[in-house]
């Protein structure tokens, strides 16, 4: 079947950018304030903020990340997404109530409150920086793989488009634009997506021929603790880990939450996000292996997903599945510019400018989300580096060295209330060091450089390993330091600890989420024992 693009194929993927800049115009003329600029004005409903957690959290790297790890090793890969639907829960049931009752608009606000203005510096500059660095560099160069191998665009010709059509958007209408975009791309992500794995099942003959011709251990997901990638042990314990850091503590995750019209709406859109996390496994990490089996193990790789969509699909079927990928790519790069966007004018602007007005900042927002859009462009020419897969793993590892400190910091933080400042800022900076030190020999181990034994023997540890070990010490510090540093005071406290008399009463709502909470976690555990 011919790879090239039609004029159906084209036509669907300018239709689909046109209705997307459509949505942004639209809220462009309702945004008048910092709260509907940056948190869609706290009325979003529970539908578009679960469409928008999945959506923000699909990026172009899923396609080639999930489909290529799916080619060389199976199922495996999938606990990273099946493990989210627990987490998510975590985030509506947990953690969201905090972060509503307490009113604020960024993660690093919410840490100020809770401990103190350090903490709060610190988490701002690290997600800053770690968006900019690794967030906007590594859906470019996944997104400019695909559509270079799928469209035949080159990849800065990819790049440059995808990042001023994301960008007006975003800097139009704020939260509100990126979040009703995500909920048009979400149905545009999941109808491509399930498309192509029902073709490419037919294709390899259906589910039974597909296991059969395929290696047993690709239907594993549970591998041994020696594993070199998905241990049992670093699923189990490291995951989680990584999990809460992303999900409940991420600006760029947990600003949709933030913009619920109340805590039962958050949580919905959290369960709702749940069950959709269930869907990756079988429409990103299926078609990897069944690219395996119809290329008879050529295809592996970066070239699995993209092998798939020149190879299967007709014309029309190709331009909604691209369509699918871009939306993939942009929901991911106008939640990075917008949360990053946040962070830079809620944390650092309005801490210098208090007395700004509510125009001011707005127009500061824009500003600064329009910097982020040149920053992205200014990256392009230096995305080529990332071709060397070496460089493209440590980008993508980096989030296992800089979350376990973030995450102890959070659950210690709402649950006990003896942990304080002082603790909480010398956890982050012991954990930055010591992910810092393990990047740093992982890189330089990579490379053949270390003859130390044990430098090389820590370089050497499995990354979700490494996490749990670096919790263990992040959880120690924070606990020592602040076991001998005085107490917080009650006042500071107040709304922000775990107290059983503040839940929320029964309601409709409460007994809704419970019971569809229940049936998540049933199915969840109904698919790991199938797939065990």
């Amino acid at each position: 079947m011919s790879s090239s693009m039609s004029f159906i194929d084209y036509s669907i993927i300018i239709v689909y950018i046109l209705i997307v800049l459509i949505i942004g115009f639209y809220w462009r003329r309702r945004t008048r304030n910092s709260e509907e600029y940056f948190l869609a004005g706290r009325k979003v409903g529970w539908i578009a903020i679960g469409a928008s957690l999945f959506a923000t959290n699909i990026s172009s790297e899923h396609f080639l990340g999930l489909a290529g790890t799916g080619s060389k090793s199976g199922l495996a890969v999938g606990h990273f997404e099946w493990l989210a639907c627990l987490i998510l829960l975590l985030l509506g049931w947990v953690f969201t109530p905090f972060y509503i009752r307490s009113g604020v608009f960024t993660m690093p606000e919410f840490l100020e409150k809770r401990y103190n203005t350090s903490s709060r510096y610190y988490l701002s500059i690290v997600s800053i920086i770690s968006y900019v660095l690794t967030k906007i560099s590594i859906s470019l160069y996944a997104g400019g793989i695909l559509l270079q191998a799928v469209v035949g665009w080159d990849m800065y010709t990819s790049a440059i488009v995808i990042v001023l059509v994301t960008g007006l958007y975003t800097i139009l209408g704020g939260l509100s634009a990126v979040i009703y975009t995500d909920l048009f791309q979400m149905f545009v992500l999941i109808t491509g997506s399930v498309l192509l794995t029902l073709i490419g099942l037919n294709q390899a003959g259906g589910w039974d021929n597909l296991v059969a011709s395929t290696p047993p251990d690709f239907w594993s997901m549970f591998k041994p603790m020696t594993h070199p990638d998905f241990p049992w042990t670093g699923i189990i314990f490291g995951a989680p880990i990584l999990g809460i850091w992303y999900w409940c503590t991420d600006q760029y995750i947990v600003q949709r939450v933030l913009s619920a019209k109340n805590i039962h709406t958050a949580q919905s859109g959290t369960i709702f996000a749940g069950f959709l996390k269930i869907l990756p496994v079988f429409v990103l990490v299926l078609p990897g292996i069944i690219a395996f089996q119809l290329s008879n193990g050529q295809v592996t790789g970066d070239k699995a997903y993209p092998w798939l969509v020149t190879n299967l699909l007709p014309s029309g079927l190709r331009g909604l599945v691209v369509a699918g990928l871009l939306a993939a790519l942009m929901s991911s790069l106008s939640a990075m510019f917008n949360s990053t966007s946040t962070l830079v004018t809620i944390d650092i602007f309005k801490k210098f400018k208090p007395d700004a007005d509510e125009k001011t900042v707005v127009r500061f927002g824009r500003l600064t989300t329009g910097a982020m859009v040149v920053l992205g462009l200014l990256w392009i020419p230096f995305i080529g580096l990332l071709s060397d897969d070496r460089m493209y793993v440590y980008l993508q590892s980096v989030q296992a060295y800089i979350s376990p400190p973030i995450a102890a910091i959070f659950l210690f933080g709402l649950f006990w209330k003896r942990v304080n400042g002082k603790g909480a800022i010398s956890a982050l900076l012991t954990g930055f060091v010591l992910g810092t030190l393990r990047l740093i020999l992982e890189i330089n181990n990579k490379i053949g450089t270390i003859e130390n034994e044990f430098l090389h023997t820590i370089a050497s540890i499995n990354f979700l390993h490494y996490a749990v070990i670096l919790f263990v010490i992040s959880v120690t510090v924070l606990v020592i330091v602040s076991l001998f540093t005085e107490k917080p005071s009650e006042k500071q406290l107040e709304g922000l600890i775990f107290d059983k008399s503040k839940i929320t009463e029964k309601s409709k709502w409460t007994i809704v989420n419970v019971i569809m909470s229940i049936v998540l976690v049933l199915l969840l555990f109904t698919l790991w024992w199938i797939f065990r």
